[in-house]
């Protein structure tokens, strides 16, 4: 999930609900679970905060870091691994029937 999150902030800065909004609607994803994956991901320096003012209410908005930027191409690098092994594993059970 926190890939996910990450990767609706690529395009730009944004706040909560949109993110919710923004991302694939097969995570699910509510505040409850956003809002500690946000926290985690500031925590760790992938993503930064700020804050503006909009329609007279101050809104948090989430910016993805150069370190957020490097972990998403080290999933993805990573992910690529993962998907091998799979296609091994998955040849291997078509063969034996």
């Amino acid at each position: 999930m926190e890939y996910s999150v990450l990767a609706t902030l690529v395009a730009g800065d944004s706040y909560g609900y949109q993110i919710i909004k923004d991302a694939p609607p097969v995570l699910e994803l509510t505040q409850s679970t956003l809002y500690p994956i946000l926290k985690r991901l500031e925590g760790d320096g992938r993503v930064s905060t700020y804050s503006e003012i909009h329609q007279g209410r101050q809104r948090k908005y989430y910016h993805l870091t150069a370190t957020g930027r490097s972990s998403i191409t080290r999933f993805v690098a990573d992910w690529q691994e993962v998907q091998d092994v799979y296609e091994t594993i998955r040849r291997s059970t078509d063969e034996t029937k």
